[in-house]
């Protein structure tokens, strides 16, 4: 068999396929440009680590579904070992550090690995691992060195599409985080739509800074410059006075984003000429919704278009947009894989403009998709099959547009009537000097839960409680507006700049609960 056919691979591992096509195509061209690192990877150079690392694993015994652990922040090395372990056909398991530092213990206890990849400066106590190392063309240190001299060879991969991908822990902040299992078939199916709604092509050039331990920076910006032959710009975190020059420099056509870096952007200004960022297509945002009036105000300051996008953990990317398909308060349309659609309360389908609770399924599988957690004991645990409840709220419209409203948890139902607390902070926001809000449901005796608000107000603002609720009289229906206005300095969020409500709950409860 020659090495163009070997390195196709089967069907059932689309990854080694895009990967060897890619490097047959162009082996030269650069896959992923690291920026703090200073360095690049060709097509060339990852697929040969990912051939020596397949040799690796078969060596060990490793087949399909057995696990390699891997702790790393953003760097070459994290994405080498990540397409490589997956090429083969075993199972990658991406944990972020950081945020599951206190939980690893456990998490090592039900994912079993084969192996424990880990970059330096990771306290893993009296737990083995192989230190990650640094790549270097021909060698490197570490995992990179163990791989140097075995041959470079692809192998067939071992899997079948219904075997395990990857497995990635959602944040843990404060609860146990939770292991998700991705299939092969999920998990390209994923990557193969996500580059769709986002019309990735090969020259694209996509700037990330986001975790590559989570499944969002995973799909669209590294596994979909392997599937589209885009490449993908790496940095390894955020860096406010930076991003645009990083832009600039390295020529970035789509850039990552999210509420906190949007915010982070309009309330601290920087300079820039748009004449150097001509090539940039849009920035997305996504984890967390976009506020409207932010989404106007980044648009009007910078003249960049965003492109918002929606998903979760569990299931991936499930809709988005592009540029030239936008529409200001929408994540975007769903792509057809994931056979969105509005329900109510009975699981009936809801009509265009109604809203409801979002809903997931498997137009073309027969209803055997399965989404899965990873128990404590090792096994997968079916959470649902076919189909399933995202736990958002939302409507489409007439074009097939996706709106989302809120959290089905975060719903307040005062006397019977369902309010999505987000359309209520879209209203806050857009008083004059309130610069935050977020709406929470609190006991009522008669009502059942009261409307009340959180408020951050812009640097300078004379506000009041009262101001505010006498300008809200004039915009929303008595059940709507909030019956207390509370000021803070700041709202909770988490790591990934997502606002908890359940925190403000918790607030509440500590500060007025007895005494409301």
């Amino acid at each position: 068999m020659t090495r163009a056919r070997e390195e196709m691979g089967p069907a059932d591992n689309k990854i080694a396929g895009w990967l060897y096509q890619g490097a047959g195509r162009d082996p030269d061209r650069v896959l992923v440009h690291s920026i703090e690192q200073e360095k690049s990877i060709t097509w060339g150079e990852m697929a040969s680590i990912s051939r020596r690392t397949g040799q690796y694993l078969a060596a060990a015994g490793v087949g399909a579904n057995d696990r390699v652990v891997l702790l790393s922040g953003n760097s070459i090395e994290h994405l080498a070992v990540y397409i490589g372990v997956m090429a083969y056909g075993a199972t990658i398991c991406t944990i972020q550090v950081e945020m599951n530092a206190a939980h690893l213990a456990e998490i090592f206890a039900a994912i079993g690995p084969k192996f424990i990849i880990a970059e330096s400066g990771v306290d893993l106590g009296d737990t083995i691992s192989i230190d990650l190392g640094d790549w270097q063309p021909g060698g490197g240190s570490g995992f990179f060195n163990h791989i140097a001299g075995l041959d470079d060879k692809a192998l067939a991969p071992v899997n079948g599409e219904a075997d395990t991908a990857s497995i990635f822990y959602t944040s843990g902040t404060t609860s146990k985080p939770k292991g998700i299992l991705c299939s092969f078939l999920d998990l390209c199916q994923s990557v193969e739509g996500t580059a769709a709604i986002f019309t990735l092509g090969p020259e694209d050039r996509i700037l990330d800074y986001r975790s590559f331990n989570w499944m969002s920076a995973q799909t669209l910006s590294g596994l979909g410059a392997l599937y589209t032959g885009a490449t993908l710009l790496l940095a390894r975190k955020f860096s406010q006075s930076r991003f645009f020059n990083w832009i600039a420099e390295f020529g970035a056509t789509i850039a990552a984003g999210n509420p906190t870096v949007i915010n982070m952007l309009i309330n601290r200004p920087v300079e820039i000429e748009a004449a150097n960022l001509s090539q940039l297509r849009f920035i997305t945002s996504s984890s967390a919704p976009l506020l409207v009036s932010d989404w106007e105000k980044f648009e009007a300051m910078y003249h960049i278009p965003v492109a918002q996008g929606f998903g979760t953990s569990e299931t991936g990317w499930i809709a988005g947009a592009h540029e030239n398909n936008r529409r200001i308060g929408s994540v975007g349309k769903p792509i057809p894989y994931q056979n969105v659609r509005i329900i109510d309360a009975d699981g009936n389908a809801l009509a265009a403009g109604e809203t409801g609770h979002i809903e997931l399924g498997d137009a073309d599988r027969n209803g055997k998709r399965r989404f899965a957690y990873l128990g404590e004991d090792g096994a997968p645990n079916v959470n649902a099959t076919g189909r399933v409840a995202t736990g958002d709220l939302g409507h489409l419209d007439a074009d097939g547009y996706l709106f989302v409203s809120g959290r089905e948890k975060d719903l307040i139902i005062r006397g019977g009537v369902n309010i999505s607390p987000m359309e209520i902070d879209n209203v806050l926001i857009g008083l004059e000097g309130i610069a935050e809000a977020a709406v929470i449901g609190v006991p009522d005796p008669i009502y059942g839960e009261e409307v009340i608000a959180y408020v951050v107000a812009e640097a300078g603002a004379k506000l009041s409680p009262e101001d505010v609720i006498n300008q809200l009289a004039e915009i929303l229906p008595e059940p709507k507006r909030p019956k207390a206005i509370h000021f803070r300095d700041a709202l909770p969020k988490t790591e990934r700049g997502k606002l908890e409500r359940q925190a403000l709950r918790a607030v509440w409860e500590s500060e007025l609960g007895a005494g409301d």
